[in-house]
């Protein structure tokens, strides 16, 4: 009799199968080190013990834990930690042409013995099969959709193979598919599987009917993308078979299948934007730390139960908050992407620090003063200067600027300890920096709030946080339809969808009264910042190598700092005691972004095409 080994000889495994699945005592059963087939395949809480092991494996390169420094790839935030290996995220000269690859067949192979162990069933009871069958589809479907946004078309295999000797082998081969062959293998996947999926919204960890259309609002978004946008290069990036390039006619059928799912979450799903707090700041950052009555998440990454903690707070909380030695301002927010957030009023998002004819400074009576009027979602997602968390003031200064009545001149007094005073006994370096080379202390004037936990003990070391990771949220369907009704012609139902995100944000009703296409993109940077959203949306609308040419003088490839100064000027009581501020270059980030056409899809490991010469290597390669 074959024996099936027990997969959950891990403590994480065990712990991820209670968070998922339901509140038994796991740990409270016997040990056993082997499992025979009937005992794994006839038991629904087993099989869910194996398809609980699947969930915990599918954030290659997001989420919280290995791929929270994500958003030091784009130009939403740079890495102001330790200055070891991480500081490359701030002096590469390009992008490598494996970053972010995702090639993970051990995991296929191991979704498709679900599969295959779950149909062989004779005795499991029909409607757990069902589920479980559908849920490891749903998961299979998820991962093709990661490995195709990422490499393009690779192989599509839905079956296990038995290695049984060398000669085998090449029976076990298999070409890549069309880039356009896996997204409509996901759609015709994500359309059978619906009806055997919970209908109600139960579970925000595991697949029902929402997940299934969230995933489809998304993926058939990147499809229509790619085939536009790709289409419309000079020289689009092609292979000559279609592994890579979807042809530019199928866009407004993959648009059309995108609004479609993302108007059945809309208008049948039991969702709601998150609008729990009158503070719409408060709200917006609630929203991806509350778990509770929170209508908005559709599938996420939880790791409430005991043993699954992340060190997401410990590596971002500010420095004067920090309760491990080693942590702190990792991930710091860009100028850049605090500049895209617009003003209340409409005015675009640029931060006046100089008067029109750049005779002057302006001064603002406290450094929060300057971000007054501002988008809401900005002081939900990102800590600036002068702002609170935790009920503790975040000081962030870099220094006094001093006058000097002989030159008439400012003079810039600092030094490298924070929370110094001055010789006036007014502060001199804020407790939170910034500094110009130190570690672990904000270099660009900012720190990040989205996902941080506001919970005292979760920035210690061995503690940890356990906010939750949100993989599909209303927000982002609300912008999906936005953007797929915008290229279908459809610009009144685009307006409705944005007007009532920006809304949300603290806009007035009907704020926008036309849209552009570059309108929409601006806002999925503003709503999804740090969601690990940008890089994708850049690479689909094939503005990656544009946004990151490499040129220093373009707006957003370098990371841009905001530091502020407390002015000393006692001979002028308009200015004394006043705050401006220095936009700058962060000082530790040194080389501009290159994103090369050959960045638009990921090399393929050589030994994966060593070991498959059916394999047809990614343009540029």
């Amino acid at each position: 009799m074959r024996i099936y080994k027990n997969i959950l000889k891990s403590m994480g495994a065990a712990v991820l199968v209670m968070q998922l699945f339901g509140c038994e005592k796991w740990l409270d059963r016997n040990p056993t080190d082997i499992l025979l087939d009937e005992q794994v395949w006839g038991d629904p809480r087993m099989a869910r013990a194996s398809l609980a092991n699947l969930y915990d494996r599918l954030q290659p390169t997001g989420g919280l834990q290995g791929g929270l420094l994500s958003p030091t790839d784009v130009d939403e935030a740079m890495w102001s930690g330790g200055l070891g290996a991480n500081n490359g995220r701030n002096t590469r000269v390009q992008y490598a042409y494996d970053t972010k690859r995702w090639w993970d067949y051990g995991l296929i192979r191991d979704i498709n013995l679900f599969i295959e162990n779950i149909e062989a069933s004779t005795v499991m009871d029909a409607g757990d099969k069902q589920q479980l069958l559908a849920e490891g589809r749903f998961i299979r479907a998820y991962v093709y959709f990661l490995h195709v946004r990422t490499m393009g078309g690779v192989p599509l295999i839905f079956k296990t193979y038995q290695y049984d000797g060398p000669d085998g082998v090449p029976n076990m081969r298999e070409p890549r598919a069309t880039e356009a062959a896996i997204y409509d293998f996901i759609a015709a996947e994500l359309d059978e599987i619906r009806s055997q999926l919970p209908q109600t919204e139960g579970s925000r960890t595991r697949a029902n009917r929402w997940t299934v259309l969230a995933l489809k609002s998304q993926a058939m978004l990147y499809a229509a993308s790619i085939a536009k946008y790709n289409s419309l290069m000079t020289d689009p990036i092609r292979t000559a078979n279609g592994e890579v390039g979807i042809p530019g006619e199928r866009a407004q059928g993959y648009y059309e299948q995108s609004l479609a799912a993302s108007q059945e979450i809309l208008t049948e799903g039991p969702f709601a934007l998150y609008e729990e707090n009158p503070d719409k700041a408060q709200n917006f950052y609630e929203l991806f730390t509350s778990k509770t009555n929170n209508r908005e998440v559709i599938w996420a990454f939880d790791y409430t139960l005991e043993g699954k903690y992340h060190n997401f707070t410990v590596e971002n909380i500010p420095r004067s908050l920090r309760e491990s030695a080693s942590g702190g301002a990792g991930v710091t927010p860009s100028l850049n992407l605090v500049e895209a957030f617009d003003y209340l009023d409409g005015r675009p998002g640029t931060l006046a620090t100089r008067t029109p004819d750049n005779s002057d400074y302006i001064y603002y009576d406290q450094p929060e003063a300057i971000f007054k009027g501002k988008d809401f979602r900005m002081a939900g997602s990102i800590i600036t200067p002068g702002s609170t968390f935790r009920g503790q003031r975040i000081d962030i200064q870099a220094g006094v600027m001093e006058w000097n009545e002989a030159t008439n001149q400012y003079v810039i007094r600092t030094n490298n300890n924070l929370g110094s005073t001055f010789s006036d006994g007014g502060l001199l370096v804020g407790p939170d920096g910034p500094l110009p080379n130190a570690a672990n202390v904000t270099n660009s004037g900012f720190y990040i709030r989205k996902y941080l936990d506001s919970r005292v003990g979760s920035g210690q070391m061995g503690q940890g946080s356990d906010v939750w990771w949100i993989r599909f949220r209303l927000g982002e369907i609300f912008l999906n339809a936005a953007e797929a009704a915008f290229e279908l012609g459809d610009e009144p139902q685009a307006l409705t969808y944005i007007n009532r995100l920006r809304e949300r944000a603290g806009f007035e009703p009907n704020s926008l009264q036309e849209l552009t296409i570059e309108k929409v993109r601006e806002e999925f940077r503003v709503e999804l910042a740090f969601e690990e959203h940008r890089w994708w949306d850049l690479k689909r609308w094939r503005l990656a190598h544009e946004v990151f040419d490499g040129n220093r003088q373009s707006p957003n490839t370098l990371v841009h700092a905001l530091w502020p100064y407390r002015v000393v000027r006692p001979g002028d009581p308009d200015k004394h005691n006043k705050y401006i501020f220095e936009k700058r270059v962060a000082p530790r980030f040194t080389q501009p972004r290159f994103f090369r056409l050959g960045n638009y899809y990921s090399s393929i490991a050589d030994n994966a095409l060593n070991g498959n010469p059916l394999l047809v290597r990614n343009p540029f390669h």
